[in-house]
């Protein structure tokens, strides 16, 4: 039987052929390279961790050897992860928790978002890095924060931004801004926290729980305000306990 090539159905019939064939194709393709997209995030998430307690650049960590350096400071058991009633959660791991997602899942009820905490030890002190992530003027901003062994000192920052503008908001990442942030503490002396504010009328480096924001980027100063206050507080009921049991 002659194929009439002309025909509406041999047209459609190539096409939904076509489709399937370049489906299945991409599919396992995608599938081939989940592993390696899962290797490059933990990678990326293992730098951005470091880069709240370490000055990468100088001590010569990349993407080539932060596995190793990783290990040097995090234990395998060296993770929590929290509800937002600061309460743990056993059965999520840490590492896989993904922050920006969850943060970007409206869907997702408040009391089902978790909240993970890396603890590391470096010359025999422990640190307690926090994950952060909120939204800045054009698009979401995240970060880690390193707070040491008294449990509540700021002794180390990194953020990151998608989209904020050169020059203004995207400064967050620049380490003068960092540097605002290091020495601020997150709870008082009775163990409450103590909210932040980010100001920009140059009073921040004289008052406490007041921090200097970026000139000309407003939005994204007081985004990172927020992120920060929402996301620490969290954690602040298990300081208060775990720094009992240390006295």
């Amino acid at each position: 039987m002659k194929i009439n090539k002309e025909s509406s159905v041999y047209t459609f019939s190539f096409a939904i052929v076509l489709v399937v064939i370049v489906g299945s194709i991409l599919a396992m393709l995608a599938m081939g390279l989940k592993p390696r997209q899962d290797r490059n995030g933990e990678i990326k998430k293992q730098l951005d961790i470091l880069s709240a307690m370490l000055n990468l650049d100088s001590l010569g960590i990349d993407r080539s050897n932060v596995e190793v350096e990783f290990a040097k400071y995090f234990s395998k058991e060296g993770s929590l992860v929290f509800n937002n009633s600061s309460e743990k959660v056993d059965d999520v791991n840490a590492f896989r928790v993904d922050i920006k997602k969850e943060f970007k899942d409206k869907t997702l009820d408040e009391k089902d978002r978790n909240y993970p905490l890396f603890v590391a030890e470096m010359n025999g002190k422990k640190k307690y890095i926090i994950p952060v992530v909120g939204k800045g003027l054009w698009g979401p901003i995240w970060g880690n924060i390193c707070i040491g062994s008294d449990l509540s000192t700021i002794e180390g920052a990194s953020f990151g931004h998608k989209g904020e503008t050169p020059g203004l908001g995207a400064e967050i990442k620049q380490q003068f801004f960092i540097d605002r942030w290091i020495g601020e503490k997150i709870t008082n002396e009775n163990g409450d926290f103590l909210k932040f504010e980010v100001v920009k009328d140059g009073s921040g480096s004289n008052i406490e729980s007041k921090v200097d924001g970026i000139t000309g980027g407003t939005i994204t100063s007081k985004g990172v305000e927020e992120m920060i206050n929402r996301c620490v507080e969290v954690y602040i009921p298990y300081f208060n306990k775990l720094n009992n049991t240390l006295k």
